[in-house]
């Protein structure tokens, strides 16, 4: 399905402005958000108007986006595992733009009535290293990670047993403040965090011992998680809502799983298609006939056309890396024809034979072009 254009998506002339694109990005953003609305297609229209918003706000990916349309932006917007090389979110890009608006968490943000800003904890980044066997057929991962807990002790609230954390005088529990400025513009108005509880809306006056009055301590916890067959180096998956804990019941933050290839002994990979070099014998190169070859998770037979030169590239259809989208790539064997070495009296005997014969001897069609110009030239 064709891509629809970015100024469309957003319902913006192709000459609008910075501000314009803004405005229109708040609003549908705000209006498919998928925590907001829980509509078929809500949250592919949220991620398609983020995306478009990412490069129309941008001077240079505007340009490129006018000068050549869809094809100048690459991979972006690729879906899978990580666009552009996994430096694209369309949640991180929601909490940014509206982190700057000077707007609080989802629940201020969509009417929620929550009265203490929200406050999110600390994402986390962890590589996750897999085998070409993994890679192709997708597998899950159990792996275990530190993060920050609620204190066990004070329950998360942060305040030591028996006593409790109070109101914040400064902005009476609303964990922000307003301040206005004067400017050439005139009187402009800011929101901003609370200094005095560092936006948290409560001040604490006997703090826990065991956690210092943060209400968080490092824990373990184990996670599953589902890798997709046909990623690639690079790609990532984002846990949401299972990183660290927020300091009084704040929301979790996310874990990012990055994805890396392990070298593998046998095979490279090149796309969806695995190479591997295999060695035959001379008859068999000669003769044909089939030969045993290992492939992703076991081995398969080979067919070997008679007449087969060294270097030659035979292909295993459908024996590569299964693509998300569905298709799978080819295992591809560069053979190689094996040269004997400490031949037996009478193995050196056959040779000999054989290299009498009109058909053993490399004709002239049988060299290689580089080969045929250094014998004109040299003589």
């Amino acid at each position: 399905m064709a891509k629809r254009d970015y100024y469309e998506v957003l319902g913006v002339s192709r000459d609008a402005g910075p501000a314009e694109i803004k405005k229109a990005y708040r609003a549908l953003a705000l209006k498919y958000h998928p925590d907001k609305n829980k509509e078929p297609g809500a949250e592919e229209k949220f991620k398609e108007v983020s995306e478009a918003y990412s490069v129309l706000s941008d001077e240079q990916k505007r340009a490129r986006y006018n000068q050549f349309g869809h094809a100048g932006m690459g991979d972006f917007g690729g879906g899978g595992a990580g666009p552009m090389g996994g430096d694209f979110d369309p949640f991180d890009l929601f909490r940014s733009f509206f982190s700057q608006a000077g707007m609080g968490g989802f629940e201020d943000i969509f009417g929620g009535g929550r009265q203490q800003a929200s406050r999110r904890g600390r994402d986390m980044q962890l590589n996750l290293p897999l085998t070409l066997e993994e890679i192709a057929t997708g597998t899950e991962k159990k792996i275990k990670v530190r993060i920050q807990k609620p204190c066990e002790s004070c329950k998360g609230s942060g305040a030591a047993p028996g006593s409790t954390a109070e109101t914040c005088p400064a902005c009476h529990g609303q964990g922000r403040v307003r301040q206005v400025s004067r400017s050439f513009l005139g009187m402009i108005e800011n929101i901003v965090p609370c200094a005095n509880c560092g936006g948290k809306g409560k001040v604490i006056k006997q703090p826990c011992r065991d956690c210092s009055g943060k209400g968080l301590k490092q824990g373990e916890t184990t996670l599953n998680v589902k890798v997709p067959a046909g990623v690639s180096e690079g790609n990532y998956i984002r846990l949401r809502g299972q990183g660290n804990h927020a300091q009084q019941g704040g929301e979790r933050g996310d874990i990012l799983v990055v994805l890396q290839e392990k070298e593998h002994e046998t095979f490279t990979r090149q796309g969806d298609d695995v190479y591997c070099d295999h060695l035959i014998s001379m008859p068999l190169a000669a003769l044909g006939g089939e030969t045993t070859v290992p492939v992703l998770g076991g081995q398969a037979r080979l067919k070997i056309p008679a007449g087969t030169q060294s270097g030659s590239q035979l292909r295993l259809k459908g024996r590569g890396i299964q693509h998300r989208q569905g298709r799978t790539g080819d295992q591809i064997v560069r053979v190689h024809v094996y040269t004997p070495q400490n031949m037996s009296p009478e193995t050196k005997g056959l040779f000999e034979k054989l290299d009498s014969r009109p058909e053993c001897t490399p004709s002239e069609k049988g060299k290689s072009f580089f080969s045929r110009v250094l014998n004109h030239i040299f003589g």
